[in-house]
Formats: structure tokens, C-alpha cells, sequence
């Protein structure tokens, strides 16, 4: 199965590494790295790392794009991107010595509608029965929060397999069209049916047994170090979070995608695929800035992830 990673807003990610963040002072930085970004493509990099192949799209422009492109030429992903007129934004991730992580992202450029349209004749041509499409991230300025819900109804006719990863009313249209595979965080799947957030998992793993009534395929609830819980019409079960020594938690949720993207292309069983999610989850967060985790750290972690079924 061919995987076709969509970034609507993709980014540089600069991560700024100091002692202590100081509003109003004067702050030195003892590192700075800089990372291609956006969730679409933090998934294609994570893919690559596994050994697998996908193809990057979305939009991209100006100087900041050009590095993107680059970039991703230097390790190998394939990329199909729109040119558009304003500049591919610039992300600020400040990192202090407690791992408390500070972000600062733009908005990103506008995207005109003949862009747009664009894209979408890119996607329907890359459709088919073999084709599995992960939507994720922001979407950048004109374009609408039913964006990602007119591409899964374009592509889905063509027997395309779809993944979401998105928050707020982007999610909410693009649920109704019935992906495949959906991976909310908690506070997005409580905020969804507009509950209060809790911790009971059966609570957790009820709503979730509701969006697949609505057609959602299979669906993954981050939950930061308290693990993630895996849903499918034929069971359900809860992975503990692994502890790692920790460095920043950016890219650990785009790494569980790029997992389960890869196991569902490979064609793993839905538990094998679920234990490489969680491990390159936890290794992601031992890096600095959006670096997926070397495959020999996801081997190892993989078998330290345990399974508590409800």
C-alpha cells in the first residue's frame, strides 16, 4: 500500500534549548536546531526511519519552502508539494532545562482557492484502492475548516484508505466522512462530544466505540505519558505510557501516526501495529525537536509495551 502524507501548513521547526525562559529579559540559548515540520511531513520522517516509503504533499513556498524541499531530498522522501506565493511559515519551539516545552507557532501563509484546487487534482490522481492518505496538522490562512473533509470525499470514491489527525472544527467536518483511522489526543475526543475530559478509560474507550458507529474505522487516543488507548470494532485495549528520559514531547504524536501508517501499509496485525506505535511515541520524546527516534531505540522500546484489554 502507497502512503501519501497531506501537510496543508507545513513549517520549519526551530528548537531553542535554554536554562531557564525569562519573559522580558534577556535569554542565551545553549542550542539551536532547526527541523523540517508540520505534522504531514514529522509522519513521512518517522515512516523513512521504520524503512518504509510514502509520498509528501501539501503546500510549500517561498525561501522557507525551498528549504523544506531540500531537506527532504537529503533523506530520501518522495515529495509532490503545490507552489505557493507566500512563504512556508517559521515554528519557535523554546526548550528549558525541565523539558517544559514553550511554543510559538505562525499562522502560516494564504492559500488561494486555484492552490487549492491544485492540490486537490494532485490528491485524486494519487487516489486508489492501493493508497492509504494521512491528513494532519493546521490548516494555514483561506482555507476553510471543512478543507479536510472535501479531500477524504475526494479521494475516498477511488477505494483510498484515510487517516486524520486534526483538532477543533477541521476535525469535526472531516469526522463525518468516515476515516479509517483517527488518532485524537483525549482533550480533542472529549472536547468533540463536549464533555469534560476524564481520566476513566471506559469512559474514553465508550466515546470512542460511538465514532465508530458513526463509520470511523479504527481510532488511537494519545494521552502523553499515561499511554494510548486502541479501538476497533473488535476490541479495545490500553498501552501504559514507557518511561523514557524525556527531552521534548513535539513530534511524539505525528511518530505514532507514521506507526500505524507504516503497520497498516505493511500489513501487521492491529496489536503488532499498536506496540511500534507506542514505542516510536516514546522514543520520539528522547529527541531534540521534531528527529524521529533511531529504529534500533523503537526496536527495544517495542518490547517493553504491554496491553490491558477493556
Amino acid at each position: 500500500m502507497r502512503i501519501v502524507t497531506v501537510t496543508l501548513n507545513p513549517a520549519l521547526d526551530k528548537t531553542v534549548v535554554l536554562d531557564e525562559l525569562r519573559p522580558g529579559e534577556l535569554n542565551r540559548l545553549r542550542d539551536v536546531v532547526v527541523d523540517v515540520g508540520g505534522k504531514g511531513i514529522n509522519v513521512s520522517k518517522m515512516i523513512a526511519a521504520l524503512g518504509g516509503d510514502s509520498l509528501a504533499t501539501g503546500f510549500v513556498g517561498g525561501g522557507t519552502g525551498g528549504e523544506i524541499v531540500r531537506a527532504l531530498d537529503g533523506m530520501g522522501i518522495r515529495h509532490d508539494f503545490v507552489r505557493i506565493a507566500v512563504p512556508t511559515r517559521t515554528n519557535t519551539k523554546v526548550l528549558d532545562r525541565g523539558s517544559r516545552l514553550t511554543e510559538l507557532n505562525e499562522p502560516g501563509p494564504t492559500v488561494g482557492p486555484a492552490e487549492f484546487a491544485a492540490l486537490a487534482d494532485t490528491l485524486t490522481a494519487a487516489a486508489g484502492p492501493d493508497a492509504l492518505f494521512v491528513f494532519s496538522g493546521s490548516l494555514p490562512n483561506g482555507v476553510g475548516p471543512d478543507s479536510y473533509r472535501k479531500l477524504l470525499d475526494m479521494v475516498k470514491p477511488a477505494g483510498a484508505t484515510t487517516f486524520l489527525d486534526a483538532d477543533g472544527e477541521a476535525f469535526r467536518q472531516a469526522v463525518e466522512a468516515g476515516p479509517a483511522f483517527i488518532k485524537p489526543n483525549r482533550f480533542e475526543l472529549f472536547q468533540y462530544f463536549g464533555q469534560e475530559e476524564t481520566d476513566d478509560m471506559r469512559n474514553v474507550a465508550g466515546l470512542c466505540r460511538r465514532l465508530l458507529d458513526r463509520g470511523v474505522g479504527r481510532i488511537a487516543v494519545s494521552m502523553g505519558a499515561d499511554g494510548a488507548l486502541f479501538v476497533s470494532p473488535d476490541d479495545a485495549f490500553l498501552c501504559p505510557g514507557l518511561p523514557v528520559a524525556a527531552h521534548s514531547s513535539v513530534g511524539a504524536g505525528d511518530s505514532m501516526v507514521g506507526a500505524i501508517a507504516y503497520g497498516t501499509a505493511t500489513g501487521m496485525p492491529w496489536r503488532d501495529t499498536a506496540r511500534l506505535a507506542m514505542a516510536t511515541s516514546a522514543g520520539a520524546v528522547t529527541t531534540v525537536g521534531t528527529k524521529p527516534p533511531e529504529r534500533s531505540l523503537v526496536d527495544e522500546l517495542a518490547g517493553r509495551v504491554t496491553f490491558t484489554d477493556l
